[in-house]
């Protein structure tokens, strides 16, 4: 058995072990797929003060090379929206814009579709091509559609289907709310997250279909979210669990950046706060927070002295909370059309008073003109999100 095999044989095992594999068929597929083919040509792996090393396949002892493929790791592939590891020999910098997710991950969220034989799949970000792989080994690759709006990393990843002995239908360029060919699905799944669910993926999906996404714009503090397309044409589930995956280029935020003492020179308001804003550092109340202000972005920084700085900023709405901590507590300055800290406050307060239950107790439900999240019958924990 080679180094690769036995990596793969021990994935295997280690996940059946953490009740992540429980499903023969998807047993089989990851003993049968090779990771390693698409990793090529490389990997970057963290390293101190934000820098990644970049890792080739072709320049690593075999050995070492097949411990990196089959880490319990996600491995980053591209950053920057170009730069691959065989183009750099030492550290760099950079924002990661293209990975292999974790393999428990992407197998806990496959196992969530309850794919049947025969079932035809939607995958939004194709990546490396390892879940297209996967998908292909179990379903064929005729019933298989993945899209990916990178053109070379689409290109990369057909490269390694094709390795393996898959040609399976490739959407390229911004199919991510269009209509990829083969509609309608059975499933569609997300490898990326969304600020929302569009619309166009509940059409392509049969009635009684299910569609698995992340949901969210923070780097942390998303959800993902499980939904079945009815007769009727929306979509109706919940959250899940946590999720954490790169934001979609088609929906990722512009980051807030520039004079931040000039957007925040004029408020409207100022008192102390009933919650800490360090509370927004925590996975749910960070979700809870794009609920109840879809467009909020949490901003920190700091002063030429090293002193830190609280915001919260809503870009598209132009309002903006500044927070101040002293030995009482909490003050904050608000301003702008929408007073961003009393309606994140609210709905947090409400879901305090509720005994604070985590993600999996928000449902969702999906139409044509708007998402509506909440939390049992509590209206302070129900926010509709109307499409324009």
């Amino acid at each position: 058995m080679t180094d690769m095999e036995s990596e793969r044989q021990a994935l295997a095992e280690r996940l059946v072990e953490q009740g992540v594999l429980v499903t023969p068929a998807w047993r089989h597929a990851v003993e049968a797929i090779p990771r390693e083919m698409f990793l090529h040509p490389g990997v970057f792996l963290p390293q101190d003060k934000g820098r990644w090393r970049p890792v080739t396949s072709l320049g690593t002892n075999p050995a070492e090379w097949a411990k990196i493929a089959y880490s319990d790791q996600s491995l980053t592939t591209q950053l920057d929206g170009h730069l691959t590891a065989d183009e750099v020999s030492e550290p760099v910098t950079g924002s990661p814009t293209s990975s292999s997710t974790t393999p428990v991950t992407v197998l806990s969220m496959i196992e969530s579709l309850d794919i049947e034989d025969g079932h035809r799949v939607l995958e939004i970000g194709t990546g490396t091509g390892y879940s297209a792989a996967l998908l292909c080994h179990r379903l064929g690759e005729d019933n298989v559609t993945t899209v990916e709006v990178d053109s070379d990393v689409a290109e990369r990843a057909d490269t390694a289907l094709e390795a393996v002995g898959f040609s399976t239908w490739t959407v390229t360029g911004d199919g991510l709310l269009g209509h990829p060919p083969n509609a309608p699905y059975d499933r569609v799944i997300a490898t990326c997250a969304v600020r929302r669910i569009p619309y166009s993926w509940v059409r392509q999906t049969k009635p009684g279909g299910i569609i698995l996404s992340t949901v969210g714009s923070w780097g942390y503090g998303t959800g993902l979210a499980k939904v079945v397309v009815n007769e009727d044409g929306n979509a109706r589930g919940s959250i899940i669990g946590d999720a954490s995956f790169m934001q979609a280029r088609a929906q990722a935020i512009v980051p807030v950046s520039g004079d931040l003492s000039a957007r925040t020179a004029y408020a409207d308001s100022e008192r102390a706060t009933k919650l800490p804003p360090t509370i927004l550092n925590e996975w749910m109340p960070a979700f809870l927070t794009q609920l109840a202000a879809p467009g909020a972005q949490l901003v920190r920084a700091s002063t030429r002295n090293g002193a830190q700085l609280l915001y919260v900023f809503d870009p598209e709405k132009e309002s903006f909370a500044e927070f101040t901590a002293d030995s009482d507590g909490w003050t904050v300055r608000q301003g702008g059309p929408v007073a961003l800290w009393d309606a994140i406050e609210q709905a947090l307060t409400a879901w305090q008073d509720a005994g604070s239950p985590d993600i999996a107790a928000v449902q969702l439900q999906i139409t044509s003109s708007s998402h509506t999240y909440w939390i049992g019958d509590n209206p302070e924990l129900r926010w509709e999100h109307r499409l324009a």
